[in-house]
């Protein structure tokens, strides 16, 4: 198989390389921004991509010139054998840069492994450094785990990012905290507007605080010298490095101040569904093509092809004020 030679673009010209891949809609939290308890649901087992199919996907996005593969879930470590994907990943194909995005509760014991098998990067969803919060964010008291999984993936030389959603009046007052950490760390904070994405994820108004407050906030904890290309190799965050310190602090806005000019991604879920874009509820079917002998690969490399002839602008078709749509960020992939 050989790798595209021209870069893969959707209609409106913009290049396409970063595949997020769901492994599972299956997670250990029950984020009160996510998916609370009272609304939990999974996807049927025989419903979710088998690790052989996945590994087609890959490869298939390899073909087509996607470079970058983020596993996401749900949790992904919350699937049995997950480790033996990343290493059949990281086996059949050594040149894609292979990450992960998690909540880090079972990360722990695994970074050591995961920088040896070549992941260069673990983004963690965490919103708080306060125990008793984190515990009514999540509905689990285990950042113990999370803090510990952290320091093991920095000993390993896992590059770390911690994703923090900005909740006012949630975590808005630990903005500072989250400056001091990146300061003492060499990692990435990054603090993410607050979407309406998902039935029952509890977004208002009121519960929204946009990325330019959050950066007033984080200016008082420390200087804050903006990086020369703004946002980082193209992705969505601004990022600031931290006068003294060992890490950045940044922000993403995927409300305030848009970045759909410079997407670069595409979205499986878990069940096998293509998503062009994470604010259209618009998805394309690839299981049912997997798994017929007749069609298979073949078929999805073609609907990702039409797919990404409409691939749209995510604020063209964002509506904050509409009625988010039932399906959880814990079912799309993030």
């Amino acid at each position: 198989m050989t790798v595209a030679k021209e870069a893969l673009r959707d209609g409106r010209g913009r290049e396409v390389s970063y595949l997020r891949l769901s492994v599972t809609d299956r997670c250990n939290l029950s984020c009160l921004y996510c998916r609370p308890k009272d609304r939990i649901s999974f996807i049927p087992h025989n419903d979710i991509l088998r690790y052989e199919e996945l590994l087609d996907l890959v490869s298939l996005g390899r073909e087509m010139g996607i470079s970058k593969v983020r596993l996401t879930g749900g949790e992904p470590f919350a699937r049995k054998d997950v480790m033996v994907l990343v290493e059949s990943i990281r086996r059949r194909f050594p040149e894609m840069d292979l990450r992960l995005t998690t909540n880090a509760t079972l990360l722990a014991g695994k970074p050591a492994l995961l920088a040896e098998l070549g992941v260069t990067a673990v983004n963690i969803s965490c919103d708080t450094l306060d125990r008793e919060k984190y515990a009514r964010i999540t509905g689990c008291d285990r950042l113990d785990l999370v803090r510990r999984a952290i320091d093991e993936s920095l000993a390993a030389g896992l590059r770390v990012k911690i994703n923090a959603v900005a909740l006012r009046g949630v975590n808005t007052d630990e903005i500072p905290a989250f400056v001091r950490l990146a300061t003492d760390a060499p990692l990435d904070v990054r603090f993410i507007e607050f979407m309406p994405v998902g039935d029952g994820n509890l977004w208002k108004p009121e519960n929204y605080i946009a990325a330019k407050d959050v950066l007033s906030l984080a200016v008082r904890a420390a200087e804050l010298v903006p990086e020369e290309n703004g946002h980082i190799a193209g992705g969505p965050a601004r990022m600031y490095r931290i006068a003294g310190g060992l890490g950045r602090f940044g922000v993403i806005s995927p409300l305030s101040e848009h970045f759909c000019d410079a997407c670069n991604r595409l979205r499986i879920t878990s069940d096998g569904k293509l998503r062009t874009c994470l604010f259209s509820d618009r998805e394309y079917r690839l299981r049912p093509l997997l798994r017929n002998p007749k069609l298979g690969l073949r078929k999805v490399r073609e609907v990702i092809a039409l797919a990404l002839r409409t691939k749209p602008l995510g604020y063209e078709v964002l509506n904050p004020g509409a009625v988010p749509e039932a399906r959880n960020m814990s079912a799309i992939g993030g």
